[in-house]
């Protein structure tokens, strides 16, 4: 065999250097992630609800947790940002489950591991598909927290379902301001052609912008959208990322806050200076906006009985960045409600 002429200690040194040739090329190329996100584990087992809009038959992913501490009979769901899908929740949902709360978790449709259509999409869509999947699991009311996006539609829930939300929990929420007076419109086809040209760096500057410091965990983010990125069908994806920046954009729910009826807790990591569309903003009005420490006070202040938790040295993701006071903040406020 040709093998028996090499010497034996660099055919081990070869076989040695495979794997980490391979692993290499591995880091170099990672896989694509299809855009339904097949085989990205969840923490909880994902059902599907079956919808249909605008013609299209689509299924929404939910994950329905039940308690594993003594359960106090109530439930909670967790609304996600733009950027993220419900498995980013893990952690607080562990921590809820544990206190005895039910915790539903949905994949917005369009997000995750949800069906990704080409519809207008708006918050008063997705707030109603919400209601559907705790209609389907039979959850007749509950405490509503929404995080970035995820706080606009939670706003735009307790809005058109007050009789369904017990209590209203945002955790860093973007549309405080309103972006149509001091950010350029962009169409969303222009939206569009930029997300066709993300690139991994440019995903992983953006990310960076949301903490305060940096960790190598956070990175898991970034490479599922740039993982996404690789597929065949990126393109739809990124029609979808274009649309619902176009909704954020011209569905304020700033303007409705004092219309809220619900006990109310907003979270404010103090760091936090998202702006959507920031790099459309004149140099010289940025400063202005996304000064999240005045705009949670303004907040606040704009819904009747509000509760504001200011945590310093924290950017846009309370639950990732300071995990121990985001959820001390979030018990506190609900089982302090539920007396």
């Amino acid at each position: 065999m040709p093998s028996a002429r090499v010497p034996a200690l660099l055919l081990s040194a070869l076989l040695l250097s495979a794997p980490a040739a391979n692993a290499q090329e591995s880091r170099r190329a990672p896989e694509a992630l299809g855009l339904g996100m097949e085989g990205y584990p969840y923490p909880a087992p994902v059902q599907f609800l079956s919808v249909k809009l605008e013609g299209q038959d689509l299924r929404m992913a939910y994950m329905d947790v039940k308690p594993t501490g003594n359960a106090n009979g109530r439930t909670v769901v967790l609304l996600h940002g733009k950027n993220f899908f419900g498995a980013y929740w893990k952690d607080t949902i562990r921590v809820l489950t544990g206190a005895g709360y039910r915790v539903v978790v949905p994949d917005q449709i369009g997000f995750g591991k949800s069906s990704k259509p080409a519809i207008a999409y708006s918050f008063h869509t997705l707030a109603s598909l919400t209601r559907q999947v705790l209609e389907e699991v039979g959850v007749k009311q509950a405490a509503v927290v929404g995080h970035s996006m995820g706080g606009m539609l939670a706003t735009r829930f307790a809005l058109m379902y007050p009789e369904v939300t017990t209590q209203l929990v945002l955790e860093n929420p973007i549309g405080l301001e309103d972006y149509r007076e001091s950010v350029p419109w962009k169409s969303t086809e222009d939206l569009y052609q930029e997300n066709l040209k993300a690139t991994e760096e440019g995903l992983r500057k953006y990310q960076r912008g949301y903490y305060v410091k940096w960790k190598p965990e956070y990175d898991e983010y970034v490479q599922v959208l740039y993982r996404q990125t690789l597929s065949g069908e990126y393109p739809r994806l990124a029609w979808v990322s274009a649309a619902t920046q176009t909704m954020i954009y011209e569905q304020p729910v700033v303007h409705e806050f004092p219309r809220v009826k619900v006990p109310t807790l907003v979270v404010i990591g103090q760091e936090d200076r998202t702006v959507v569309g920031k790099g459309s903003v004149p140099p010289a009005l940025l400063p202005k906006l996304g000064q999240y420490p005045a705009l949670g006070k303004k907040t606040a202040a704009a819904i009747p009985g509000a509760t504001l938790v200011e945590l310093p040295n924290v950017g846009h993701i309370p639950h990732f960045e300071s995990p121990e006071k985001w959820h001390s903040a979030l018990l506190g406020f609900l089982n302090k409600v539920s007396k």
